[in-house]
């Protein structure tokens, strides 16, 4: 116990400020990346990639080409995950940082359909399959980073930015877009203009890089290589040791249909004209730019929240408040309601279901044991996230343009998904008073609440002297 305080004490002033920022600024690049994709593939993809003669079956194959992204995660989470657990999370991040950044820019130099055919979504498609493989091991190597630097008691706080990073890579990805699609005419934009935002992902991969190699190892994980303990095959070792905390890894994660909600099928429904609805494209980029801000604002505190009050609990009730609001959310938009669509998109995407989105950086890194850390969380979360990556497409087949009670018909779906999720976070151990050494023992006891609540004012205070 004592290394672990002193560990916290030292980091909590330099190293862990460090590791967060690192972790923010990487995903924020990655996610920015990931988003204007996804932004594209709703708004305009399926104009330029794929062929006119059937609106409806345009829609479905851009959003799959969407979801193939997701396909190629377990394999990226496969190789990176055990790359993060014998080789270091810096190296791991850094090499998801140059993939994501590189194959982000190539799809900004795509010819279209109406030049190359079907040339076109062939190459989209291998892109695509490039910034699945990067991405996969972003968030579960960054989480690992941030948890293994941060001082005891302010776990949930410092892990909560690696998503706070996600949040604003969102709103940067259609902040770009907005200036776009709102100054530019039709032609131009859909001629070159979209491609702006992808070769704009230099500037974030430059930053990037200066930042990530900045950062030292973990001391969590130079201890395991000092001591010869990091694994040969940590993917075998996770499934031995850790296959039920995995199943529960890629339950929760099946919340990743909050946001193909709120950003993918939302913005489909609202913008595409076999809808019907007919917002204005960049409208409706306000609303998940709203949501997002609002996120931002609201993730360090539920991070914080979660460090006092335990994982399982936020989880439990953002998911299924989040399950719940996503019929208001459809609702809104079917009846051509932007102020309401705008203040439910708040409640929905910008509070409610950070109570999961601020949380599970802590929490999934929690289950598993340092040697095999990375690995665990980024197979199973990965698993989980491409099945609801299929979501858009499916989400179409079964209320697909001129069909009715879309938003009872999706709505129900998603609250469906989001109770599962409840259900599985709460079926998890309590984590946030183990020590960092003790975390995925199962028969690891947490430290006494008292002496939690002493040891973790003390951090407090310590960061707050060293920022003064």
């Amino acid at each position: 116990m004592a290394a672990d305080i002193a560990l916290g004490a030292h980091h909590g002033t330099g190293q862990t400020r460090k590791a967060a920022a690192s972790g923010w600024i990487g995903s924020a690049l990655e996610y920015y990346d990931f988003f204007i994709y996804a932004t594209a593939a709703a708004l305009i993809f399926p104009q330029l990639f794929f062929p006119e003669d059937s609106p409806k079956m345009a829609i479905i194959a851009s959003l799959a080409t969407y979801g193939v992204g997701y396909v190629m995660r377990p394999i990226g989470a496969f190789v990176l995950g055990h790359w993060g657990d014998t080789h270091g999370r810096k190296n791991v991040l850094l090499i998801c940082l140059f993939l994501m950044g590189l194959s982000t820019m190539a799809v900004g130099l795509l010819p279209t359909y109406h030049q190359v055919g079907i040339l076109a979504p062939v190459l989209l498609v291998l892109l695509r399959l490039i910034q699945g493989f990067a991405v996969a091991g972003e968030i579960s190597g960054a989480s690992s980073m941030i948890l293994e630097h941060a001082p005891f008691g302010r776990r949930g706080f410092f892990s909560s930015f690696t998503l706070q990073g996600v949040q604003a890579g969102q709103i940067l990805a259609a902040a770009v877009f907005l200036p776009l699609a709102h100054y530019m005419s039709p032609d131009s934009f859909n001629s070159w203009g979209w491609r702006i935002p992808f070769l704009l992902s230099v500037v974030v991969l430059i930053a990037g890089w200066i930042i990530r190699r900045e950062v030292e190892e973990t001391p969590a994980f130079t201890e395991e290589s000092t001591h010869h303990a990091v694994p040969k095959a940590p993917v075998v070792q996770a499934f031995r040791e850790s296959w039920a905390d995995m199943l529960r890894v890629g339950i929760c994660s099946l919340m990743n249909v909050i946001p193909v909600v709120a950003t993918i099928f939302g913005a489909a429904y609202a913008v595409q004209p076999g809808y019907g609805i007919g917002f204005q494209k960049d409208v409706y980029l306000w609303i998940p730019v709203v949501g997002n801000i609002v996120a931002v604002l609201v993730i360090p505190y539920v991070g914080n929240l979660s460090d006092r009050i335990g994982r399982r609990l936020p989880m439990a009730v953002g998911s299924v408040l989040a399950g719940l609001l996503s019929f208001a959310y459809l609702y809104a938009i079917s009846i051509h309601n932007v102020p309401l669509a705008f203040v439910i998109s708040l409640l929905m995407w910008g509070v409610v279901y950070q109570g999961y989105n601020a949380v599970f950086p802590s929490f999934y890194p929690e289950m598993f044991p340092t040697r095999t850390r990375v690995t665990g969380m980024a197979i199973a979360q990965n698993i989980g996230t491409m099945i609801t990556a299929l979501l858009p497409a499916l989400f179409v087949a079964v209320a697909p343009p001129g069909s009715h009670n879309i938003p009872l018909t999706v709505g129900a779906i998603t609250l469906a998904i989001t109770v599962v999720v409840a259900i599985a976070a709460m079926s998890a151990r309590e984590s946030f008073r183990v020590r960092l050494a003790d975390l995925g023992n199962k028969q690891a006891r947490p430290v006494d609440k008292d002496e939690y609540d002493r040891l973790r004012a003390q951090a407090i205070a310590g960061a707050a002297l060293a920022k003064a």
